[in-house]
């Protein structure tokens, strides 16, 4: 009973502590202290040990403070050493999923939405899919599930995963009007010309009931049904089509930004299919208000500016913006601006300063290539284009 007694006062103040020092506003002190409760021989009860882990890697991932990597002496040899304060609240969290994996303590869905937070901010959404794969059925309702899951392949890249899962919860028998899950399918569809008709269909069932939509989220349907169609105009069978899908392409960007007139994304889209219908004025509009909403900051947008300028033939205004641009972005992100750098030379004939141009692209991509290896990834496809 003594024993007892002052095991359970030997696990409060090893809990406590940490808890202590934090209000002291003594941080480091704090992180030692979680160290230590969870590196040392107390005799810590499952539930208890759990506690701490979990209020240690909240504390690392919003705590604001950065903390030294664990001591190297207080490691097995061969274990994992995390680096940084995310790499060692990844690790935790993830210990606590295996702890319930393994039936030593009670399901807490904020331990999931931590890691889902923390695998986000360092691009691991593959990672987090195989968790939410490995919750057991029951856990979350099954098209909830399968959203979560649509959104980590989506971030991965694969989108074809992506867009099967959200077509088995948007069936008619589970979740056919889900507004997110319409949403983010017409998204997935808008990348792609030959599934922008089925995105058409995804982005007109999101805005279909005015009564289910705020403001942001019917323009976000607009603007995507917008992208739709305009990719869709793209294999037209005939010229006819195409000129009535890019007509309902400019009226739903349209509206879209009626009910959003400060998004970015939405402002660039519309000058792109400004451009791409020869209408340069409200496309060259389009591209200054882009410029001015994102302060500059955005090479596409320079980049737009100048390829209307050029269209206008505008060329020594489309050199001089080209030229800005490439003094403003970094290094990596030079490709497509030198190559409408030579283009705008060779447009004023000057082959010799076009070819200086495209030397200078060549060895960007000479460079990236030494960097970081073959360039199979479509790394060398965004340098050119």
């Amino acid at each position: 009973m003594v024993e007892q007694k002052l095991q359970e006062t030997v696990s409060k103040s090893v809990e406590l502590l940490p808890e202590l020092w934090k209000q002291a506003g003594a941080y480091q002190e704090a992180l030692a202290s979680y160290r230590r409760a969870l590196l040392s021989q107390w005799n810590l009860d499952d539930e208890c040990c759990t506690r701490i882990q979990k209020r240690f890697s909240v504390f690392l991932l919003y705590g604001g403070v950065e903390a030294s990597p664990p001591s190297l002496a207080s490691q097995t040899e061969g274990s994992f050493v995390p680096k940084n304060n995310l790499e060692e609240a990844i690790l935790l969290l993830m210990i606590l999923l295996k702890k319930w994996y393994l039936g030593k303590t009670h399901w807490d869905p904020s331990v999931m939405e931590h890691l889902t937070f923390a695998l986000s901010l360092c691009g691991q959404t593959s990672v987090l899919a195989k968790h939410f794969e490995e919750v057991l059925p029951g856990i979350y309702p099954r098209t909830e599930r399968w959203y979560s899951l649509a959104l980590c392949y989506s971030a991965a890249s694969d989108d074809e995963a992506a867009l099967n899962l959200l077509k088995k919860s948007l069936n008619k028998n589970e979740s056919p009007n889900d507004i997110n899950a319409l949403l983010l399918a017409a998204k997935i569809c808008s990348s792609d010309y030959y599934l922008a008709s089925e995105g058409v269909e995804y982005a007109k069932r999101a805005i279909g009931d005015d009564e289910l939509l705020d403001g942001h989220l019917r323009s976000v349907g607009l603007h995507l049904l917008g992208s739709c169609l305009a990719n869709e105009s793209k294999i037209a069978s005939s010229d006819h089509q195409r000129s009535l899908l890019q007509a309902e392409a400019l009226k739903s960007l349209g509206e879209a930004f009626s009910l959003d007139r400060h998004n970015p994304d939405l402002i660039f889209d519309m000058g792109v299919e400004y451009a791409e219908q020869r209408n340069m004025q409200a496309a060259l509009k389009c591209a200054k208000q882009f410029i001015d909403t994102t302060g500059g900051s955005v090479s596409k947008g320079w980049r737009l500016l100048s390829l209307v300028l050029s269209a206008q033939q505008r060329y020594s205004e489309a050199e001089v913006v080209t030229d800005a641009a490439l003094e403003e972005t970094t290094k990596w992100e030079q490709g497509p601006l030198l190559r409408i750098r030579a283009k705008l030379k060779a447009a004023q004939s000057l082959p010799m300063e076009a070819v200086e141009a495209y030397r200078a692209l060549l060895a960007l991509v000479q460079a990236q290539r030494k960097a970081y290896g073959s360039l199979k990834n479509g790394t060398e496809v965004c340098l050119l284009n």
